[in-house]
């Protein structure tokens, strides 16, 4: 995926609105806040069964990709605003992850590093 891509779509988008006045990191990030909850709202209720992919229906699949996209949309956003290149911190987290979580301490341990 092209993220540079997206974030000049995304920017387009926005300045043809005049709304770049309106994205400020902090309100982005509320934004943001706003959508998880949307997507928190979908699956709430439902039991930890319901909520897997194979045993979701068609209209709350198509609720959930609609928020995974608004999600994205204002994470790429965000990291445009503050000069981020969202690829390459994804990268560094993932391999601090992967020092934070070793194998041999966490498989089949849900225990956060700093509770062990």
């Amino acid at each position: 995926m092209d993220i540079k891509h997206y974030q000049q779509k995304i920017d387009s988008f926005v300045k043809d609105r005049n709304w770049d006045k309106f994205h400020s990191p902090k309100n982005l990030t509320m934004a943001l806040s706003g959508e998880v909850g949307e997507l928190s709202d979908i699956l709430q209720w439902l039991t930890e069964e319901e909520s897997m992919k194979e045993n979701l229906n068609e209209k709350i699949l198509s609720l959930v990709k609609e928020e995974l996209a608004d999600i994205f949309i204002y994470l790429i956003r965000i990291a445009d605003k503050l000069d981020i290149n969202i690829e390459e911190e994804v990268k560094n987290k993932i391999k601090l992850n992967e020092e934070k979580y070793p194998i041999h301490l966490s498989k089949n341990n849900a225990t956060k590093y700093n509770r062990r």
